[in-house]
């Protein structure tokens, strides 16, 4: 029987029941819906002028028969249409467009034509290597690929109702269990790129079928096992010795231990957050997905010391994970350096998936509160304000001319501009489904209690005892701090606890229900204020968020940001930009007495608020043909302006810095 951990079982609200309304993000969603989401089909569709190839929708074609091509782009280039399918479901399921769905059906009707008799869908094995299915998992994402199918596909049925993509993914999946498995006559393997975990226990939610549930946990039981897997499928094939050339991802890949893939331990056994960001992400979600559904607490424990070795030690303030080039990965305690972040967006966006799961087993808001850091932080970043460029990497500080003139292996792959695609274009379909996705984070509910873990101009319907509550947010978070909550069940009065989470960023909050002040301290549990009463249509709460300008330190042993701090308002992280404050902001410091003025401005980029204050430059080292000279410091007064990270490189490119020297 599996060892189970107390904590509290909820259930998030669908996305679909959560209408964005004004303001913050839904602008942000409108645009992902009115242009991301068509640009990124053009992207697909390789019909944008000047962007990197992307094949994705031509190779479906090839492997449906329909063209004779060669197979383009990387072996996972499918993940690329899944994404995009899964956001568009997201998309259907709150607004009708009758033009995209027609565009998507298409595309569905196309993966059906390309899907095999067995089940089989994969466009790079179907063209390029017939002959080599699941002969290198480790390298070549096979079952990745299958999981975004799959995620797809829940989604699109959700959003639209309609069944023919689920049931090509139920296929694939029933195909998948006929090959992997305990069995002898099964591989007891696993993907090197985690995905198909959390995909099967979305499958199974619902379809219904357990077996789905079981494949995942099978999947997870398996990764890091003796003897290894990804070894005997390495001498599985140099005694098939075939004829294809996998040489370009033994070549990138081989160089990696078992670490970059998750698998240097049993599951239950790792105590840090290694390898591959990503992946690792998907893993732990995945995790937590069978720990939920199953009750299994020892992969809860070992998600929660995963999970505080990753927020306490390897997390950006931003929200960022992955903190080198090499792997895209974690590497060691405290080396979270700014000019070499790595910080993929698709990390980021896994942390939010990690903390939503780890949130819904045990009621905290440091879950909540990473997932708020990481929406306004460091997964927002990704995309630019028009929705139609981006960040692949998202580092703290940035220097135009050294990346653009250093060759070392990390500038290769830094960008001092948002691009329009990418060769890996796995970040912008994220980040569209991520935002597409954001009612699903922002309540959650179980029998007696709703939780409203983020604030966000607003409607939703909550059930509670079968009864619909309305639930109204009124709100110009994250500039404004002030929330009003209407509450309107659907029998006029219904008794239950609404749960609010007053963020870990907030030093003072006041709150009142029918403007009767409400003692927070008293209902506080792990950072949520628990309202139990029998609320009635048109109760209003009003709740009070300070946001002052907080000058943020970073502990000691993160060594680049020693004698520095970052401006922080709110959720909001803040940084230098050079278009505001001229070139070379490594050399500005502030005091950290400073005092700090912001104000709302409406043209600025798209509408933020902004920080002024006074720094110090250096005025007296100006002398271009001295080098060095003894020191005798001479410092003048300059005004500083600071912007939302987020929003950085969306005017002037130049330079960027986050971390501030202090004096």
């Amino acid at each position: 029987m599996s060892e189970k951990v107390k904590g509290e079982r909820l259930t998030p609200l669908a996305h679909n029941l959560v209408k964005l309304n004004n303001f913050f993000w839904a602008q942000r969603q409108k645009t992902v819906f009115n242009i991301s989401i068509p640009y990124q089909y053009q992207a697909l569709n390789d019909s944008v002028p000047g962007a990197t190839a992307s094949n994705a929708i031509k190779n479906f074609r090839i492997a449906a028969g329909e063209m004779k091509e060669a197979y383009g782009g990387r072996v996972f280039q499918d993940s690329d249409v899944y994404k995009w399918l899964e956001a568009v479901g997201y998309y259907l399921g709150v607004e009708e467009n009758p033009e995209l769905e027609s565009i998507a059906d298409e595309i569905i009707d196309l993966i059906q034509r390309a899907q095999q008799e067995d089940g089989y869908v994969n466009t790079y094995f179907t063209v390029a290597a017939p002959l080599e299915r699941w002969n290198n998992l480790r390298d070549l994402h096979e079952l990745y690929c299958a999981g975004h199918m799959i995620e797809a596909a829940v989604a699109y049925y959700h959003g639209t109702g309609k069944t023919k993509f689920l049931t090509i993914a139920c296929r694939f999946a029933d195909y998948i269990e006929t090959v992997f498995g305990s069995e002898t006559s099964k591989k007891q393997g696993y993907d090197g790129h985690e995905e198909i975990e959390l995909a099967l226990v979305k499958l199974f939610k619902t379809t219904g079928e357990e077996r789905y549930l079981a494949l995942s946990k099978f999947f997870i039981d398996e990764r890091g096992m003796q003897p290894h897997f990804f070894d005997s499928e390495e001498e599985n094939r140099k005694q098939e010795a075939t004829k294809h050339d996998y040489s370009y991802y033994q070549a990138h890949m081989v160089e990696y231990d078992y670490a970059y893939f998750q698998a240097h331990q049993p599951v239950r056994e790792q105590e840090t957050a290694d390898g591959h960001a990503v992946r690792a992400m998907y893993l732990y979600s995945g995790m937590m997905d069978i720990a939920i559904h199953t009750g299994d607490g020892s992969l809860y424990k070992a998600c929660k010391k995963l999970w505080n070795n990753i927020v306490s030690r390897r997390m950006y303030v931003t929200g960022g994970i992955g903190s080198i080039a090499h792997g895209e990965a974690f590497t060691y305690d405290y080396d979270l350096p700014n000019d070499k972040a790595y910080t993929e967006t698709c990390a980021a966006i896994g942390l939010v998936f990690f903390a939503q799961r780890m949130l819904h087993y045990e009621v905290d808001r440091e879950y909540a509160d990473v997932i708020e850091r990481v929406l306004y932080n460091g997964a927002l970043s990704g995309i630019s304000l028009d929705g139609t460029k981006y960040f692949y990497v998202n580092p703290l500080e940035v220097w135009p001319e050294s990346i653009e003139k250093r060759k070392d292996n990390y500038k290769k792959r830094l960008r001092s501009t948002r691009q329009e695609w990418y060769g890996t274009a796995c970040c912008p379909p994220n980040i569209a489904r991520l935002i597409s996705s954001l009612g699903h984070y922002m309540y959650s509910s179980n029998d007696r209690e709703v939780y409203a873990h983020l604030y966000i101009d607003s409607e939703a319907n909550v059930k509670i005892n079968g009864r619909n509550i309305s639930i109204i947010q009124k709100t110009n978070y994250p500039w404004d701090e002030t929330i009003q909550i209407q509450v309107n069940p659907e029998n006029e009065s219904e008794k239950f606890t609404f749960a609010l989470r007053i963020p870990g960023w907030c030093r003072q909050a006041t709150l009142s229900i029918n403007g009767k002040l409400v003692d927070i301290k008293s209902s506080l549990k792990q950072g949520y204020v628990y309202l139990d009463r029998l609320w009635k249509n048109g109760d209003s709460i009003n709740l009070q968020l300070a946001m002052p300008i907080e000058k943020i330190q970073a502990n000691v042993n993160v060594r680049v940001n020693a004698g520095k701090m970052a401006l922080q308002r709110g959720p909001v992280v803040y940084c230098l930009e050079e278009v505001d404050n001229g070139s070379n902001l490594p050399d500005i410091s502030i005091s950290q007495h400073a005092e700090f003025s912001s104000y709302f401005d409406h043209e600025l980029l798209g509408g933020v608020t902004v920080i002024e204050t006074e720094g110090k430059r250096v005025s007296n080292m100006t002398e271009e043909d001295i080098l060095y000279k003894p020191l005798e410091i001479e410092t003048r007064t300059v005004q500083i302006k600071a912007v939302p990270y987020f929003a950085w490189c969306n005017r002037t490119p130049g330079e960027m810095l986050v971390w501030i020297r202090r004096h």
